[in-house]
């Protein structure tokens, strides 16, 4: 959920009573899909985990407005913390700019009316908050297992949820690093004296090489386990209003593809195709944090924001009418059965095209995605290309034209005349704050503000 380059592909530019996934596994390869997987399990077979520092809060229901969203990413601090701000040897000055920077984020984002952010918690194998599971986010210090000093999820729900808005945890379930340089390896080990250590040295076996960074292998049970542990630990501590996953499942790139084949031969026994077995591996993910969220706390909603192409229909008749990159066959991420079992409490498919892309048109994907919701009560929220709006392109050069404004305008206007698209996200934060984006931005207050 990064910067994004690849031809039509969207975005691809405690471990103690925590583990509680095993028992919560369910058998996706059964024959009757079940009606819902969102439901809770009842409270007296699984008692509630340890909240520690954060007692509950009061259940808030679910806004009547629509979604307007943003991400806000913190990867390669591309939208935060400041770069400028980790080289500050002060740490109570830092941590102030640190600080200042987001508010100054959410008092213009509460100007333009969103609503709602997708915090990035777990951009890589590293926390932004204090996990008992993951080392500390180098983001925040430029070292990785360094206490920034406070607690960015919480400085985040504090200040967000003062001003009304509301925030989805967001984790890059399986990457560890976004490169494999010799320095990322050398500061990965020094963890090994730090508690917690990065998963990097803690469990080297769970880990491998693909698309040009560490990853965690998918086909691995207890790294499955492991990722549900970090989800759990954020939702049993934090007063969240939802989780969320990127479009970061298996994730491969033509010079560096996953060598996952040790795995399934000691897996994959039963299935015909390695593939088909990948996508088995995603089912399980998602079921089991499906169900781990909902037994801590069922008012926690749990999305997805995927390619935003399922499968082409030159591929599945029920596929959408695109010749993009699909999420099925890449990423080997069923997407649409997720809604179809309820295991989605919001789907929000990244549609990062004009409706002249003929390849990948946005009102194709935006009712071909409203098709799917339609019989469930999964809500969909359509992801769009913030980042696009203003920027020159040969294929797309809608997105320049009137400053992208005539583009964005039929995107949301589309959005709002189908009554099974429940809102909008932009990706990304920090390119609201960009000179190519202000025609845009200035309608967005316009239409959405205050």
């Amino acid at each position: 959920m990064i910067v994004r380059f690849r031809h039509l592909s969207p975005r691809s530019k405690g471990r103690s009573g925590l583990l509680i996934a095993a028992g919560l596994l369910l058998a996706s390869c059964a024959g009757k899909p079940p009606v819902s997987l969102v439901t809770p399990l009842p409270t007296e077979a699984h008692p509630p985990l340890p909240t520690e520092a954060h007692p509950p809060q009061p259940t808030v229901p679910q806004s009547q407005q629509p979604m307007r969203g943003v991400w806000l990413t913190t990867v390669s601090r591309l939208d935060w913390p400041p770069i400028s701000s980790v080289n500050i040897s002060n740490d109570a000055q830092r941590i102030s700019q640190q600080k200042k920077a987001l508010t100054d984020k959410l008092d213009k984002l509460k100007s333009l009316g969103i609503n709602a952010v997708f915090f990035q918690v777990k951009p890589d194998g590293t926390a932004l908050w204090p996990s008992k599971i993951l080392p500390w986010s180098d983001m925040m210090t430029g070292k990785i297992g360094r206490d920034p000093g406070y607690d960015p999820l919480q400085f985040m729900l504090d200040e967000a949820h003062r001003r009304g808005i509301r925030v989805h945890a967001w984790f890059n379930p399986y990457r560890v690093t976004v490169n494999t340089k010799p320095g990322t390896v050398a500061e990965l080990n020094r963890t090994l004296s730090q508690n917690p250590a990065s998963v990097f040295v803690l469990h080297r076996d769970w880990i491998r090489t693909s698309g040009d960074r560490y990853v965690l292998d998918p086909g691995i049970p207890a790294a499955r386990d492991w990722i549900t542990s970090i989800v759990a630990e954020v939702v049993a501590r934090y007063p969240v209003d939802g989780v969320q996953f990127d479009d970061y499942f298996y994730t491969e790139s033509p010079g560096s593809a996953l060598n996952d084949s040790q795995t399934f031969r000691q897996y994959g026994q039963g299935f015909a195709s390695k593939a088909d077995w990948r996508r088995h591996n995603t089912q399980l993910l998602i079921e089991q944090v499906s169900r781990t969220i909902k037994q801590l706390k069922p008012n926690v909603e749990f999305g997805v924001s995927p390619a935003g192409v399922w499968r082409n229909r030159s591929h599945d008749a029920a596929g959408s009418d695109t010749r993009g990159a699909a999420a099925y066959d890449e990423s080997y991420a069923d997407t649409r059965r997720w809604v179809q079992q309820g295991l989605l409490d919001y789907i929000a498919p990244q549609i990062y095209w004009p409706f002249a892309r003929d390849a990948a048109r946005y009102d194709v994907l935006a009712k071909w995605w409203a098709e799917v919701v339609k019989p469930t009560k999964t809500r969909l929220y359509i992801g769009i290309a913030l980042y696009k709006v203003g920027e020159p392109s040969k294929n797309e050069p809608d997105w320049t034209i009137g400053g992208g404004v005539p583009e964005l305008k039929k995107q949301l206007d589309l959005n709002e005349s189908l009554p099974q698209i429940s809102g909008t996200i932009l990706f990304r934060e920090n390119y609201l704050n960009q000179p190519q984006t202000q025609d845009a931005v200035n309608y967005l207050r316009k239409r959405w503000g205050e």
